[in-house]
């Protein structure tokens, strides 16, 4: 029996597999991944840490399978070359990879490889380019965008049972050790199965997402980015669980969100770390020592915003942030403390344990005013307004804010109204009212030219 190579990068999961399903027609499959440090290197001790337990989660199934997951250090364009070689292989099978880096990454592997490499599935329900727009075109819009997706439809999940496989092992270095960093965090369970049964979980409350989404002091939403970004589970599973209730249809078009930020990625690579709209580029930003110090305040949750702080000390104490106030921190850093959104978008790149490039890239540049969808630059969130909206009973703000917590809501929205303001808790750093008028005005001016 031949063997093929099972090159696993954001698939880590052996049911619903296609490109598994691939390898395993009529050969032995060695299941490999390579500890890749160009990924490693921006990663912070969350998403690091959640991606070496999937892979020990990973490893533990295969081995019930009669397998073991194949780790080897170093450049893909080395590793996977000497690895066909040592077994032989007949090919080298992966699930295909959009965004910019993977694509070069593939292309160089590709050129080393002495058989071939195969593409079978992606990590979307549907590829990045294969929904257009009726000249072809990539969508910047994502109601038509979704519109065709939805149209366009997707395959069921693939039938990949591990018990049927015949794995082949190798030689395979050891894991390294989880960050010291990571020792504190609340991240969630890692591997294929902890996936499965999050999303179950999950369902039970699905009839009440289209509301509690946005309550950032409820489990409302899914928490599934972690297991979409790693792939230990498909969105084609999650899809073909949804209905066409209000619920179900909330939580496709997220589903679709994320599935078109990687289509305008695939579409304009650069927008990964320039702006998509260059116009903005000229908005006037905060630099040297006022730069340094309000990103410091804003990435400590130390800016006197308690919907803001929460929100930051939420980020670092699990890796992840609940999505509306993703949007207000994001708002509040760009629009209040004047500082480029790719100050932030990194420091969320690096504390992320979901961190997805596209997803964040391309959010941040929709807060920012310069990104698909384009959202008025005049668009500012009020971070007291929402906070009053969104976590009216102020829950959210005393569980990561214990300096308020003996403040009750509405109050514990805005302290500095108090009498005495609570003891440690900082001043805002800045006036909403006076920073929301000089956007305006940049934003105005820059019109102007």
């Amino acid at each position: 029996m031949t063997t093929n190579v099972l090159w696993l990068r954001r698939d880590l999961r052996l049911h619903d597999h296609p490109a598994l399903l691939e390898a395993a027609r009529g050969a032995e499959v060695l299941p490999l991944f390579v500890l890749d440090h160009a990924l490693l290197r921006p990663s912070g001790a969350a998403r690091t840490t959640f991606l070496l337990r999937s892979l020990r989660a990973l490893d533990d199934d295969l081995r019930r399978h009669g397998g073991a997951l194949v780790v080897r250090h170093g450049r893909p364009e080395d590793v996977v070359p000497e690895v066909a070689r040592e077994v032989d292989a007949s090919a080298v099978h992966v699930s295909a990879d959009f965004g910019p880096y993977g694509q070069a990454r593939d292309a160089r592997v590709e050129a080393a490889l002495h058989v071939p490499l195969v593409a079978t599935g992606s990590p979307y329900a549907v590829a990045p380019g294969r929904v257009t727009t009726k000249a072809g075109g990539h969508f910047q819009v994502f109601g038509p965008f979704y519109r065709a997706w939805a149209e366009h439809g997707w395959r069921a999940p693939a039938d990949s049972d591990p018990a049927r496989v015949a794995w082949r092992t190798a030689r395979s270095d050891d894991l390294p050790d989880e960050p010291a960093a990571a020792h504190d965090l609340r991240l969630p369970t890692a591997g294929e199965e902890a996936a499965h049964t999050a999303w179950d979980d999950f369902r039970d409350r699905l009839s009440d997402y289209a509301e509690d989404r946005e309550r950032p002091a409820v489990e409302g939403t899914s928490r599934m980015s972690a297991y979409l970004k790693l792939g230990t589970l498909h969105p084609r599973t999650l899809l073909a669980d949804l209905g066409h209730d209000e619920g179900s249809d909330t939580y496709r078009r997220e589903l679709a969100w994320r599935e078109f930020y990687a289509a305008v990625l695939h579409a304009r690579p650069e927008s990964a770390r320039t702006y998509l709209h260059p116009q903005l580029q000229a908005m006037p930003y905060a630099t040297g020592r006022t730069l340094e110090t309000r990103l410091q305040a804003w990435a400590r949750g130390e800016t006197g915003y308690p919907i803001v702080d929460a929100g930051m000390r939420q980020l670092l104490g699990e890796g992840w942030m609940h999505n509306r106030v993703r949007m207000i921190v994001a708002s509040f850093l760009v629009k209040d403390l004047h500082v480029e959104w790719t100050h932030g978008a990194r420091h969320f790149m690096h504390h992320l344990v979901d961190g997805d490039l596209a997803s964040n890239q391309h959010n941040w540049q929709w807060v920012a005013g310069c990104g698909t969808d384009a959202a008025p630059y005049f668009r500012i969130f009020n971070p007291v307004t929402q906070g009053r909206k969104f976590d009216p009973a102020g829950d959210y703000v005393r569980r990561w804010v214990p300096e308020l917590a003996d403040v009750a809501a509405p109050k514990v929205h805005e302290p500095w109204t108090l009498p005495e303001p609570p003891a440690g808790y900082p001043a805002p750093i800045v006036d909403h009212a006076t920073e929301r008028a000089a956007s305006l005005a940049a934003y105005d001016a820059l019109r102007g030219r």
